[in-house]
């Protein structure tokens, strides 16, 4: 959810509104936020703690709904995810921030997929930053000190 309010903003903007998003967002209860009113979504299109835009609002009630719909008909969303990465992160060896990308094939795919079954806000770049943040995926550049620790555990490969 928080991924796709940052679309177009700087992740400090949300970050900083992170605590306002939790309260306003049912503590990021998927079950209550898929049953959001349109009274509920203009109570938060007043709320000053958090972003207001309609289309990312709305677009969190119905991902709420398609994640719902994932967990009972479907594999589950880690599972879902999961399988695209063949279920073990992806290491990257990159040198320079310029070679790390922001999106990637794998993104594309994972990108429609979760489109195809009615998520918003969940395009190729979104989607890359949170297997990034996730642990789906390292680019920590081989200089940094967290790259060696989080190939580790994502595993021999």
């Amino acid at each position: 959810m928080l991924d796709g309010f940052q679309a177009g903003l700087s992740w400090i903007t949300i970050l900083r509104k992170r605590d306002n998003f939790r309260r306003a967002f049912s503590e990021f209860q998927p079950e209550k936020i898929a049953r959001y009113t349109r009274k509920k979504v203009e109570r938060l299109m007043q709320d000053e703690g958090i972003v207001r835009n309609r289309m990312k609002i709305e677009g969190t009630v119905l991902s709420a709904r398609a994640w719902l719909n994932v967990m009972d008909k479907g594999p589950g969303f880690s599972r879902l995810l999961w399988d695209f990465v063949d279920g073990k992160p992806k290491m990257n060896s990159f040198r320079s921030t310029k070679q790390v990308p922001a999106e990637s094939a794998i993104s594309k795919k994972m990108s429609k997929e979760l489109a195809s079954l009615g998520f918003k806000f969940c395009g190729p770049t979104i989607v890359y930053a949170f297997m990034q943040a996730v642990g789906m995926v390292n680019d920590h550049l081989v200089s940094c000190h967290r790259h060696a620790a989080c190939a580790q555990l994502a595993g021999p490969r």
